[in-house]
């Protein structure tokens, strides 16, 4: 496995490359015994760990405990605890089948002997077949838009100050919103989003990884998309949110280091909970991932 990430790295110093080379080892995953990893903890991170730190390196926790010719198509988790950035993960792989042309694998990811997250990962032997797929949705191009860390810059004067260390923080993806909307603004907007997204320096060669970072990317913007129709958002100060389960489809390659469009939109939402699903385009109209998640968006009694 990579080092683990230096824990007093300073994102705020570091260039573009040093971002990915951090993220590229957080992605990656020790192995301890047979079946069993462990996950490297997120340099700087504080407080709860992110979802989609966990999805990925359970991810890549499942991908060693299967042969090279088979790939993952698909995988379903439940979020059971949040994570704590102060310690790293272990992930128990359970190797549920091994079939002619799929496998499926069961991972628990625990801290501190309590298990925080639960996923089935399948897998399956590629094969040629009925092909179709949904268009991309027409959208400005990456390259005539703002990024959001740079927006967020212009106005961090709207942002709290306990949230500005982590919306301000410098990312290993590069994101620009299409619609621009200000989720700091009390206002109401249809429940879709589309944002571009990829690393912001490129990615060492090989799919896993890229499946990786795309899982990790996945859980990013998309609980927001149920808020968009109530006029709130992560920075209304009673507002409580949290990921329940997520589950993402792989149908294609793709390099996570070129951009990709995350379109998004929510359904349906109540009783204190919000339905999201996504589309991963290619920037040439590849259909390479499909996403669903639901999430907790709870308004707290003052």
């Amino acid at each position: 496995m990579n080092d683990e990430p230096t824990r007093n790295f300073d994102p705020y110093q570091a260039t573009p490359q040093e971002l990915v080379a951090n993220f590229v080892a957080l992605l990656d995953v020790e192995e301890l015994d047979t079946d069993l990893f462990r996950g490297a903890r997120m340099p700087g991170g504080r407080g709860r760990i992110f979802g989609g730190q966990v999805i990925a390196q359970g991810l890549a926790a499942a991908e060693r405990t299967v042969e090279d010719d088979r790939a993952p198509h698909s995988l379903h988790a439940y979020f059971m605890r949040p994570g704590d950035e102060d310690f790293p993960i272990i992930f128990r792989v359970v190797r549920d089948r091994d079939g002619g042309s799929f496998s499926t694998r069961r991972v628990i990811a625990q801290q501190k002997g309590r298990p925080i997250l639960s996923m089935a990962v399948n897998f399956q032997i590629p094969e040629t077949g009925l092909s179709h797929q949904a268009p991309m949705p027409e959208v400005p191009d990456p390259d005539s838009l703002e990024s959001e860390l740079d927006r967020m810059k212009r106005n961090e004067d709207k942002i709290p100050e306990k949230m500005r260390w982590m919306m301000l923080r410098p990312r290993p993806f590069d994101m620009r919103p299409v619609e621009g909307y200000d989720h700091r603004e009390a206002e109401k907007h249809p429940p879709v989003s589309h944002i571009w997204f990829r690393t912001v320096a490129p990615m060492p060669d090989g799919p896993a990884i890229h499946r990786a970072a795309l899982a990790h990317a996945s859980d990013s913007r998309l609980l927001g998309t149920a808020m968009l129709p109530h006029g709130v958002s992560w920075t209304t100060h009673n507002m409580q949110t949290a990921s329940l389960d997520h589950a993402l489809w792989l149908h294609e390659d793709f390099r996570a280091d070129e951009w990709l469009l995350y379109a998004t939109d929510s359904t349906w939402s109540g009783h204190a909970r919000g339905f999201n699903r996504g589309q991963v385009f290619t920037r040439d109209g590849r259909l390479v991932a499909s996403v669903a998640q639901e999430g907790l968006i709870r308004i707290r009694n003052e």
